[in-house]
């Protein structure tokens, strides 16, 4: 798959998506968010494909290298009146369908912020099941600052992993966290030099791999679906995964790789 804004390779069952704009800190634009709905509605069908990674390209300029994850929107474009308002509700429409895309992928996604987040792109960050940043990478939510306003679910996501007094801070502030001070906030699940940052994701995705992959997908569902729901529907939901998941090959393989003390080896099905 060949793409502009955006790089996918492989890993053994983890995918890596790169934001591939790095002259532009890899901005946001309707050709990315237009490529990374494409890519991740080919990848729901890949069935060797267990975990997603998404982070950053790096410019490389005078042989220094300049870290970036999404800049978010590109401020030049916006600013350069070609949008009239159907445009403007269509870039914003299509920009929360590349978000949503991200936040209900059938496998895991983990964000490694490589270096500053910004905007749109914190959004597609929060948008990930998890959240890995470089130590000095930064992350934040300028948007009322810039007279505009948050995107992608940061009014659901945001309160739902840092609550709402710190959600209320990061939104109306716009304070800048670094890597260390996103894992205290609660925003960031994890934080390592930068040259860490990807051997660490990418073990801790292959982890996840690991794992029965039609369990894993529902889990990822069902912990999205269940926040709101009462408990009565919350077991009904459960009973219907278990028995799923009791009807495939892997869950045999899981009981006998227990009981013959080995590594199960599932194959998604």
């Amino acid at each position: 798959m060949k793409y502009e804004t955006i790089i996918y390779e492989k890993k053994e069952h983890t995918g890596i998506i790169r934001l591939n704009r790095p002259e532009r800190m890899n901005a946001v634009s309707e050709e990315m968010y237009s490529e990374l709905i494409e890519l991740l509605d080919k990848l729901e069908t890949e069935d060797d494909l267990r975990a997603l990674v998404l982070t950053g390209s790096v410019r490389v300029k005078d042989g220094v290298e300049k870290q970036a994850f999404c800049a978010g929107a590109d401020l030049k474009k916006h600013a350069s009146g070609e949008r009239d308002r159907k445009s403007k509700r269509e870039y914003i429409y299509l920009a929360h369908k590349a978000n949503l895309n991200i936040c209900t992928f059938h496998k895991p996604v983990i964000a490694a912020v490589n270096g500053a987040a910004r905007g749109a792109g914190a959004e597609m960050a929060l948008d990930c099941d998890f959240i890995f940043m470089a130590d000095d990478a930064s992350i934040a939510f300028p948007e009322i600052g810039l007279g505009t306003f948050v995107g992608g679910g940061v009014t659901k996501l945001l309160p739902e992993r840092i609550g709402i007094k710190k959600a209320r801070d990061l939104i109306y502030t716009g304070r800048v966290l670094k890597g260390t001070e996103a894992v205290e906030y609660g925003l960031a699940d994890a934080s390592f030099p930068v040259d860490k940052l990807l051997p660490r994701t990418l073990e801790f995705a292959e982890l996840i791999a690991s794992r029965a992959p039609v369990s894993v997908s529902l889990a990822k569902r069902h912990l999205r679906l269940s926040v709101d729901r009462d408990i009565e529907t919350v077991l009904e939901m459960e009973a219907e995964a278990i028995l799923q998941c009791m009807e495939t090959w892997d869950w045999k393989e899981g009981i006998d790789a227990f009981n013959e003390k080995r590594k199960p080896l599932y194959r998604g099905r």
